[in-house]
Formats: structure tokens, C-alpha cells, sequence
């Protein structure tokens, strides 16, 4: 279970863009979380995967409270998430090859005997050849491009997946095959998903529930838990 509990969260602490938000998910479940641009719901999903500490609430991970963002989490809550970004250029160092850059997590957390087969397992998984592996961002697509960052997502097996807009930037048919991908990692693994957009078409036929913005700060609690 991931459990978000009176989450208020910003970068500047004067003016927080999350304000006493609430959200629990349920193992295995998954949520969609619909909210127009600017409303917070990008900063939330950072606080759920670890990468952003709030001002103030809790987040809990399978039962274990979480004590810190970023590396001051514990190793084991950190790779618990894979998370997708919106704009993959932004996640993506421009100076690593996509295999490389699916590696990175395996590297980084003393795995690298694994890195060449994992690499090669996943890059069929999301639909990228060998010979794009070995190009740079700036020589791919924007498609192309995310279809790596979701492997590098995936590389570690993660429990939870964070997906911010993932698709948002992405042609009809290259987002309908990454969301079969991460529901096909669903099935096998048992992951949950936060899955945050403002397609509420592509949010209900994707998740088990969508949950508005403006009902978290009535603490709501999706089904699945």
C-alpha cells in the first residue's frame, strides 16, 4: 500500500502548490489522478515516488514510513518506484546512449553484471532496436526516447510506478503501446500505479479508478485497498 496522508508540498514553502492532500493506493491497484495543468498534481506524484520531501504529512511504503526523499530514503524504498516523466528529454542525460541510459539504475545500485541482458530483455519489451540503443537523445524521437525512459523505469522491477503525463507528448499509437507495456508489467509483476493526467478518457480505460484533484482534500480513499 502507498499511503499519502496530509501531504503539503511546493518549492517554495511561503507558497506550497499542495495544500493538506491525502491519497492511498492500494497493492496492485491502479489509481488515476485527473487534474488541469498548474494544480499541483505533478508535485504530489513526486512526493509519492521519493523524489521530492514535503513540508509536512507522511508518506508510507508498504508499511514502512518513509523518512526522507531522494537518497536519504532507504535504498530499498527508492527502488520500489519506477517513475515515467512527461517530457523525456528532461529525464534524459543528453550525453548517454539509450542503453546506457536504461542501464543507469543497475549501475547505480551495484548491479552491472546485469545491466547487458536487462537492457536487451527490455529494449523488445517497449519496441526499441539494437541499433537505436546506441544513439544518443538528440538522435531519436520524442517517442523513441520515452520508450527508453519507461525501460529504465522497469529495469529494477519495481513494486510502484509513477506515471506523470506520461503519454502527454506521445502520437496515439506510440502511447497506446507504452500504457500495453506497463500493463503487461502490471499483470506479471503485481505493481500499483499512480498513473497523473488530464486525459480523463485515457485515465478511466487505463486505471481501475480516477480520482479528481479536488477530491483529495477530502482525504477520499480509492477502491483496492
Amino acid at each position: 500500500m502507498l499511503e499519502l496522508s496530509r501531504i503539503t508540498a511546493g518549492y517554495d514553502p511561503r507558497r506550497p502548490v499542495v495544500r493538506g492532500v491525502s491519497l492511498t493506493i492500494g497493492a496492485g491497484s491502479a489509481v488515476g489522478l485527473l487534474g488541469p495543468s498548474g494544480c499541483g498534481k505533478s508535485t504530489l506524484a513526486r512526493v509519492a515516488a521519493l523524489l521530492h520531501r514535503p513540508d509536512s504529512g507522511t508518506v508510507v511504503v508498504d508499511g514502512d514510513p518513509v523518512r526522507g526523499a531522494r537518497h536519504r530514503a532507504t535504498r530499498e524504498q527508492r527502488t520500489a518506484f519506477g517513475v515515467i516523466f512527461q517530457q523525456p528529454r528532461l529525464a534524459a542525460d543528453p550525453r548517454m546512449r539509450l542503453t546506457d541510459l536504461i542501464a543507469e539504475p543497475l549501475r547505480a545500485t551495484g548491479r552491472r553484471d546485469e545491466a547487458a541482458g536487462a537492457v536487451a530483455a527490455l529494449a523488445g519489451r517497449v519496441g526499441l532496436s539494437a541499433e537505436l540503443l546506441g544513439r544518443r537523445p538528440h538522435e531519436v524521437s520524442d517517442g523513441q526516447l520515452q520508450r527508453a525512459c519507461l525501460a529504465r523505469a522497469l529495469v529494477l522491477r519495481p513494486r510502484w510506478l509513477i506515471c506523470d503525463e506520461m503519454t502527454a507528448m506521445l502520437d496515439a499509437s506510440t502511447a497506446a503501446a507504452l500504457v500495453a507495456v506497463v500493463e503487461d508489467y502490471r499483470a506479471e509483476s503485481g505493481a500499483g500505479l499512480l498513473a497523473v493526467g488530464h486525459d480523463r478518457v485515457l485515465l478511466d480505460r487505463w486505471c481501475d479508478e480516477t480520482v479528481q484533484w479536488d477530491e483529495l482534500r477530502l482525504e477520499k480513499s480509492p477502491s483496492g485497498v
